[in-house]
């Protein structure tokens, strides 16, 4: 196993294998069960339904999260009045309205406590559950101590913190009682981060992406429902359940227990329950949804109207900006950060060539010239091939957007506000499109995106000769830089021209480009051997099945991407470091997950064949990062390690019994890991490791 310095290091994390046509499927559907963005095919009844119960929840959630007792019982009645059924929850409502009436501090609203304690509190009080009563006494003591009194005996019913209790209490009941689950995504990236930070703890070792993870998984979580006294007599459940519900959503032995109770003892169910509990920063995870559709190419930059509005007001005799007074006013795009720094010695270069003439490729431009946009062939080449693409892409809306954005008509320009995030540098390059410069750094930035979505779909299409020479006109130095994605590029190429059984064009290939590039670095030359023997196999063998099409568009766009200044987005940084220390975290508990099927984690794991060059991926000279293949709708539990080796210790090749284990993990409260070690020591045990430990 590699050593945890080596497995948190960023350079390791980059060498991940992600499916992320998988990611894809997943970020789509959530956005459209969130009503993120605006698609005219119908959405599912139960995605519709789900989303619908959510934002009563949520309604629910805020109206007694700002002390409005009475409108989320009123909503409750309308919409889930089984819930009310439960005398616990109801007497806990009555009470929290009772404090609200006597915290408004008027006569007339200590009348109206009084009125409804004596009608609707003390009735609840006699039958809600055996304390009830004493709780109703006791709560009486607000008439006479005053809400500010720190020292009061019922400053705990005072603090508004019960409110927050109250209702995060409420909202696990009605999502499991209405099926109101979070969409897969967002519980998939909780559970994720989960583990990601637990493997970090556990280890003392810092995280790479502990920026982001801190903003977006909050500390707090909702409090489990108290549950009903019929769920108090229940079968025993099994201990296998039992342990792999506690360990995977850090819940004691007890916790997870009620939490099977309340879950009628489906473990998958108990799991989606108490992963719905774990908060998460809303606005921060549309963030991260938002750059990486726009860097997918799934969400529009601009509406189609904008662009073709940019294309008609660009003439063909206007001038860029000095790339100096671009810089000083760099953009966001739509939510998505592009770096403009003019003295950047990365790809400060690349910038000069992406907008020079293309007869002036291979000339030393100064970053401070002029450069004419219509003469700029590599810019224009981009925006057709892609134009059937943009017109299948979705356009944001944003949060809690009840309609679509409507347009109006400023100076004869047609705006659009698309994205609740968007930043008003961008709406006012818009709004002021025939006079301001700064709409040429706009279009400079948008044909960036063109640039990176175009040569990924080329890619994709196998169009892999045509890739090479536009990346090579755009940038000469490209593959000296990332000599991998060279071979793995014109690998593609090769194992193309034999599966159309164009030997000598293949040939051509591999004498031209794969072996001078074995010859330069001996690590090529073992992929290169494995490359050629596909002449060996039977015509009637698809060879198209050793491709890894998409992980290589993928990382061209992330490579490419970088040399043009657009970041790569924080989305796949997270996705690639929790899937390595998912990972790594069931290594050392020597077990398979078995929920990752359930959020699959599985399909996120299982990038297709790869390219033959991908097992050089740890190449010192590579600056890309793999992606991934095909979508893999599985649901198999199955785990693929990211070597491609299904091989793995398991706790029978250490000479112990999984009842062993799970008896230490149970008497002592231990992590699965901790218990398999202990038992180690002492030949496999359970009786004798108990014995020593309270010894």
């Amino acid at each position: 196993m590699l050593e945890v310095k080596e497995i948190l290091e960023s350079d390791s994390m980059d060498t991940m294998q992600v499916n992320w046509e998988a990611l894809d499927a997943l970020v789509i559907d959530f956005a459209k069960s969130e009503q993120l963005i605006a698609d005219s095919s119908a959405p599912s009844s139960s995605s519709s339904s789900s989303y619908r119960w959510r934002r009563i929840i949520c309604q629910i959630r805020h109206s007694i999260e700002s002390g409005n007792i009475d409108s989320a019982i009123d909503l409750l009645r309308l919409h889930a009045p089984v819930v009310l059924d439960d005398r616990r929850l109801l007497f806990c409502l009555q009470k929290q309205k009772f404090i609200e009436l006597l915290r408004k501090g008027t006569d007339g609203d200590r009348d109206s406590a009084i009125n409804y304690a004596r009608t609707s509190l003390a009735t609840c009080a006699l039958d809600a559950y055996p304390e009830a009563y004493e709780e109703f006494k006791h709560v009486l003591l607000a008439f006479i101590y005053d809400k500010d009194d720190q020292m009061s005996p019922v400053v705990n019913e005072w603090c508004t913190k019960r409110r927050y209790e109250i209702a995060g209490r409420l909202s696990s009941v009605l999502r499991s009682h209405l099926h109101a689950y979070d969409p897969i995504f967002s519980m998939t990236l909780k559970y994720l981060i989960s583990i990601h930070k637990g493997f970090c703890l556990r280890q003392g070792a810092s995280s790479p992406i502990s920026n982001l993870t801190e903003r977006l998984l909050l500390e707090e979580r909702d409090p489990p429902p108290v549950l009903q006294e019929s769920s108090f007599e229940v079968p025993p459940f099994d201990e296998v359940d039992i342990q792999a519900l506690a360990h995977a959503v850090e819940l004691t032995r007890q916790g997870a227990v009620d939490s099977l109770k309340f879950a009628k003892g489906d473990l998958y169910k108990a799991f989606q329950n108490e992963l719905c509990r774990i908060r998460i920063d809303v606005s921060v995870l549309d963030e991260l949804v938002h750059e990486y559709c726009i860097f997918r190419g799934i969400l529009d930059i601009l509406h189609p109207q904008e662009v073709d509005q940019l294309n008609q007001h660009m003439s063909p005799n206007s001038t860029f900006a000095s790339e100096n007074e671009l810089s000083a006013n760099s953009a966001h795009v739509e939510g998505f950060q592009i770096n403009t720094d003019p003295i950047s010695d990365q790809h400060a270069e690349m910038e000069v060539r992406y907008l020079s003439d293309a007869p002036a490729l291979s000339e030393d431009c100064s970053t401070s010239r002029t450069c004419q946009s219509a003469d700029s062939k590599v810019v224009h080449r981009y925006r057709n091939p892609v134009a059937g693409e943009r017109g299948k892409r979705k356009r944001w809306r944003g949060r809690d957007r009840d309609q679509e954005a409507s347009s109006e008509v400023v100076s004869g320009t047609c705006i659009h506000e698309y994205n609740s995030n968007a930043c008003s540098t961008c709406g006012n390059m818009l709004q002021n499109f025939k006079k301001s410069p700064l709409i040429h750094n706009l279009s400079q930035k948008l044909d960036k995106f063109e640039i990176v979505l175009g040569l990924n779909e080329l890619t994709r299409k196998g169009m892999t000769a045509k890739v090479y020479e536009e990346i090579n006109s755009l940038d000469p130095k490209f593959f000296v830089l990332n000599p991998l994605l060279h071979f793995q590029l014109k690998q593609a190429e090769f194992l193309k021209h034999v599966n159309a059984g164009d030997q000598a064009s293949a040939l051509k290939v591999a004498s031209s480009h794969l072996g001078p590039l074995a010859a330069k670095d001996p690590a090529f030359l073992k992929p290169l051997k494995e490359t050629l023997l596909v002449f060996l196999k039977p015509i009637e063998e698809p060879i198209s099945k050793n491709l890894s099409i998409d992980a290589l568009a993928t990382s061209l766009q992330v490579a490419v991407g970088q040399r043009l200044g657009i970041e790569e987005p924080h989305l796949m940084k997270i996705i690639r470091a929790t899937l390595r220390t998912h990972t790594e975290w069931f290594k050392l508990q020597m077990c398979k997950d078995q929920f990752e099927g359930l959020l699959w984690i599985s399909s996120l794991k299982q990038p297709g064949s790869p390219l033959i060059g991908d097992a050089l991926s740890n190449s010192p000279n590579d600056t890309c990062t793999q992606g991934s293949s095909l979508v893999t709708m599985s649901s198999s539990n199955m785990r693929i390690p990211e070597n491609g080796n299904t091989k793995q210790t398991s706790s029978a090749d250490i000479g112990c019994d999984e009842n062993a284990i799970l008896k230490v993990m149970e008497f002592l409260a231990l992590p699965r890991a901790d218990a398999i070690h202990l038992l180690a020591q002492y030949n496999g045990n359970a009786e004798t490791v108990i014995q020593q430990i309270f010894a």
